[in-house]
């Protein structure tokens, strides 16, 4: 409820339309804000009923399919773990808690209501399988209608969308210089030409461009330089500013002469002859038909399987122009290096799960940091500390893996940026899976009888299968802690927030603010 007061409150000022209202800002639509009064400070909930009110149609028309699956993923997860909440507060809860005698230690804390409180050798044990088993076959069955039904609405989004440009389109790399005219562009249309003879349309050559991008950033640099000294000048009044007003004139001058030279230089490096120097083996064939566009691009086009490399082309706004420069002969070695450093970023992460998980357990706190001893005389702050906060905590820190991943991602060589984000979340599950599963586990639990189990490795199933249980209230205020701040902490947006504050107040300041249109 904070988060969404927040929310609310927030999307109401006028400087933060670039973070909430990219979109509608991208289209031209104009956004209304209220007149600056107290309205602005008072959080108002009138758009939740209006976004369930919102069709699914209505949604894929202004939206796209993405973000339809994202919104029947929610509806997803409130139908499977309302079966899931249902097994568990009327069969498993009773069962857990009566586990144990009321005298135990554990009868009043939180392991009386999960499975650690079962006693060893208990049948009960098979209730919790049985349970494990219905659920399991229910979100089987909730998955396969999810994916039937978006199966349909992915075909009619194809069939609605029939001329895009990437359909018809292959993307070619490796391809080799014509030996007679030592060029590559009539290479790839002699060749489409011989063996896609029916279907083939046209080519467009690709070509180096950083010299061109490094001259444009300098133009565009003197560009804002000069309206800045113009803006300045036009302020400036009579008298002795007038002084320097010339000054700021007579650079004006100079600076629009190196926008002149720098202007030159670009058209010259876009002429003919100078841009066969900068040719990539790398082209974009266009064909006649869909069916000749995927023919071309999933069949081996030569014996050579390093040689006419073919791919559909992503959409235009899709390509990442940067990684299409890569030789396709090392890009084994840029995906190898993605992986390295995903998993030193995995490894590195122990740390402050280690921390973590030290918190977890109070008595080990009080061994490594005797400081936290004071937490218990302050009553009920031991249990906020060792129940809460290690959730909070290893939410925080997982907060930047997203963004981190992402950023390693964009350096194996994907040729569309939607290729780099699937990279990416697949980096983020697995590492979210050996971090927050299996480190947690060990470090623990595992930590104080390493000795243990290197003297009797025997032990180390049994043991592991009783740490799984023991680790069940982190686990489960853990789960508490992502459902009720993860997703709502995305309403928020508290990373672009904190973000576009610090731009604002640094390099940024005074110049007009860029949209944040960021992918799903």
């Amino acid at each position: 409820m904070v988060i969404l007061f927040l929310f609310s409150i927030l999307k109401k000022r006028p400087s933060n339309a670039a973070i909430y209202y990219p979109r509608p800002l991208s289209k031209r639509h104009p956004i209304t804000f209220p007149p600056f009064s107290l309205r602005r400070f008072i959080p108002s909930f009138s758009w939740i009923p209006r976004a369930f009110r919102v069709t699914e149609d209505e949604i894929l028309q202004t939206n796209g399919l993405d973000a339809l699956v994202v919104i029947r993923l929610f509806k997803f997860g409130i139908n499977f773990f309302t079966v899931c909440s249902s097994v568990g507060l009327l069969i498993l809860l009773p069962i857990n808690f009566g586990g144990q005698p009321a005298s135990s230690d554990s009868y009043r804390s939180m392991d009386s209501c999960t499975i650690s409180n079962i006693k060893t050798g208990s049948n009960m044990l098979w209730v919790h399988f049985m349970c494990l088993w219905f659920i399991s076959l229910y979100g089987l069955h909730l998955l396969y209608r999810e994916y039937s039904e978006i199966l349909v609405k992915r075909i009619q989004q194809v069939r609605n969308l029939r001329h895009r440009p990437d359909q018809f389109t292959t993307l070619v790399r490796e391809i080799p210089v014509c030996g007679e005219h030592k060029a590559r562009g009539c290479c790839v249309d002699h060749f489409f030409s011989k063996h896609h003879p029916y279907s083939y349309h046209s080519y467009k050559m690709l070509y180096d461009g950083k010299d061109i991008e490094d001259l444009s950033k300098q133009a565009r640099y003197v560009y804002e330089k000069v309206q800045g000294l113009r803006k300045k000048c036009e302020g400036k009044k009579h008298g002795k500013e007038s002084d320097e007003c010339r000054d700021d004139l007579l650079k004006i001058t100079g600076l629009e002469e190196k926008l002149e030279e720098l202007c030159r230089k670009i058209r010259q490096l876009q002429s003919e002859d100078m841009l066969k120097g900068t040719e990539l083996p790398v082209a974009f064939v266009t064909f006649k038909s869909r069916w000749g566009a995927a023919m071309a691009a999933q069949t081996q086009q030569h014996t050579n399987p390093l040689l006419w490399i073919t791919e559909m082309a992503p959409e235009p706004s899709d390509v990442s122009w940067r990684n299409l420069s890569i030789q396709y002969k090392i890009l084994p070695v840029y995906k190898i290096g993605v992986i390295l450093a995903a998993t030193l970023l995995t490894i590195f992460f122990a740390v402050p799960v280690t921390a973590v998980q030290g918190i977890a357990k109070f008595e080990k706190l009080k061994k490594w940091f005797p400081p936290a001893m004071a937490i218990e005389f302050i009553p009920g702050l031991s249990s906020v500390v060792t129940g809460y906060l290690p959730s909070a905590v290893l939410k925080g820190f997982i907060y930047i893996v997203p963004f981190a991943m992402l950023g390693i991602a964009k350096l194996g060589g994907s040729i569309s940026k939607s290729k780099e984000e699937i990279k990416a979340c697949n980096m983020v599950f697995y590492f979210l899976l050996g971090n927050v599963f299996f480190l947690s586990l060990i470090s623990g639990s595992l930590l104080d009888e390493i000795g243990e189990y290197v003297s009797h490795p025997k032990n180390l199933p049994s043991h592991l299968a009783a740490l799984v249980s023991s680790q069940a209230d982190f686990f489960m205020t853990y789960i508490l802690t992502e459902g009720l701040s993860g997703f709502s902490l995305e309403v928020l947006q508290p990373g672009l927030l904190i973000w576009d504050f610090i731009k604002s107040r640094t390099y940024c300041r005074g110049k007009e603010k860029d949209l944040y249109l960021y992918s799903l």
